[in-house]
């Protein structure tokens, strides 16, 4: 195919935006990558596994002449590569970001980008994995997952098609959602999961018998532990960037929890039953029957 875009620079060479240059390249949907990384060692990496064409020691090199920027950083420094952007942009350039969070990162473009705001397409792609870093990068990560895209009323169409263009490119589907919404669902089904994963391994590691503990830990743990092991650095910051949303599901789910701990201490069976019955029925039939239709 005829590349769709000829300068992509991406601005964070980890696993997210390392997997972005590798679907496209393997696309042939890019002519060049060049990558910013703020430790040199992940740009020379970059460049040796064939991710990127070059890497830049600033992010106004990086972008320069770029006509696709996609801000791959953890979310907590995403107002100081938005400022640092604003001297490079150009009519034709389009930037986008992948953070897990969007209303505070639309208010950062906002405030930083100036009269260059409409240039910004906020976009998250619901995809990962545990590791962290470009030697984790794989061009098949975005194969049939969602990407969202929260534009504003500011935001140009057409920078919004060429994103949704690229996105596709990768193998995924493409949903657009408004900004508040997206914080209050990953809130729920993202954000939340991943503190509760880590405050359970924090709890039993301060254990006296946390040996044991983790000794005899089998699969089930494994699997509701797994998250655990992803970047504490850009978790932190996600949690206090989407802090009112999830909080407000952190105190639901601890409210739930009292009533579970209560049906428990009083011997309610029954209500413990319908309890894990509503949740098992409810994970059937959002996951496993899905599934069986695809």
């Amino acid at each position: 195919m005829t590349a769709t875009i000829e300068r992509l620079a991406i601005i964070g060479t980890g696993l997210i935006g390392g997997s972005l240059a590798r679907a496209l390249r393997e696309a042939d949907a890019v002519d060049e990558v060049v990558g910013y990384s703020r430790h040199p060692g992940n740009i020379q990496k970059a460049v040796d596994l064939g991710v990127i064409d070059r890497g830049c020691i600033s992010i106004a090199e990086a972008a320069e002449d770029a006509d696709v920027v996609v801000v791959a950083t953890p979310v907590g420094v995403i107002e100081q590569v938005f400022a640092e952007l604003l001297p490079v942009i150009h009519e034709d350039m389009v930037i986008t970001d992948v953070g897990s969070v969007k209303q505070d990162i639309i208010q950062c473009a906002r405030a930083r980008l100036g009269n260059a705001f409409s240039c910004f397409v906020p976009g998250h792609p619901i995809a990962g994995t545990e590791h962290s870093g470009i030697e984790a990068s794989f061009a098949e990560l975005f194969d049939n997952h969602n990407v969202i895209l929260t534009p504003v009323e500011e935001t140009d169409p057409v920078a919004v098609a060429r994103i949704e263009t690229m996105w596709e490119v990768t193998g995924a589907r493409v949903e657009t959602m408004d900004a508040a919404d997206h914080d209050e669902v990953m809130a729920a089904c993202s954000h939340a999961p991943h503190v509760l994963a880590y405050a359970l391994v924090d709890l039993l590691v301060r254990q006296d018998n946390h040996r044991e503990i983790f000794r005899f830990a089998a699969g089930g743990f494994r699997d509701f532990t797994r998250i655990a092991s992803s970047s504490p650095d850009m978790w932190r910051d996600i949690s206090l960037h989407n802090r009112h949303a999830l909080t407000r599901v952190l105190t639901d789910y601890r409210d739930n929890l009292d009533d579970i701990i209560q049906m428990i201490q009083s011997r309610d069976g029954d209500a413990l039953r319908d309890t894990f019955h509503r949740a098992k029925h409810a994970r059937d039939e959002y996951f496993l029957n899905r599934k069986k239709e695809t």
